[in-house]
């Protein structure tokens, strides 16, 4: 007797699901006034459709929190960190921090905790492409096209190919 085979779960197309977040974002953001800030590595890519595709006239920004996440006395540096960059004034700003993938929350926790050594904005929103729940702080987003529920063991990445195509892969942790 045969093993039945799982059944391959069918991902969220990422370069429809940024399509879906800009149009979702539209009406809450002032081109001129509004900035982004991507979480890298995900985060980043995302931000850069946004930007374009918002017609944004600030330049987006990127962190990397590695060093603000609660876990880093346990996970340690991560090999490929980088600086954070914030092209823009922090201090009563409309910031939204872009992400790939929403899981704990505890990422977005130390986003903010980094956000507000460069200032005190004025309002911080949140863009992810997806919610793959699994909440362990009380953190939602405000733009979110696609949400789906994936078992601990697994994790859900972004990736991009040379040609800049974005899509989701799932890996076993």
């Amino acid at each position: 007797m045969t093993k039945p085979r799982p059944v391959p779960m069918q991902l969220p197309d990422a370069e429809v699901l940024c399509s879906d977040l800009a149009g979702a974002m539209r009406p809450g953001i002032d081109p001129a006034r509004t900035v982004l800030v991507g979480i890298h590595t995900g985060g980043v890519w995302v931000a850069e459709r946004l930007h374009a595709a918002l017609g944004l006239k600030i330049p987006a920004g990127s962190m990397d929190v590695s060093f603000y996440r609660d876990d880093f006395n346990q996970r340690g540096l991560h090999a490929n960190a980088r600086a954070s960059h914030i092209p823009f004034e922090v201090e009563g700003a409309h910031v939204v921090i872009v992400d790939d993938v929403l899981y704990t929350g505890r990422t977005i926790r130390a986003a903010m905790n980094e956000l507000f050594d460069f200032g005190r904005p004025a309002r911080i929103d949140l863009a992810v492409l997806t919610d793959r729940g699994g909440r362990e702080l009380p953190i939602a987003p405000t733009f979110c096209p696609h949400s789906m529920s994936l078992p601990t063991s697994q994790m859900l990445a972004l990736e991009r190919a040379a040609d800049g195509r974005l899509s989701f892969r799932v890996m076993e942790k």
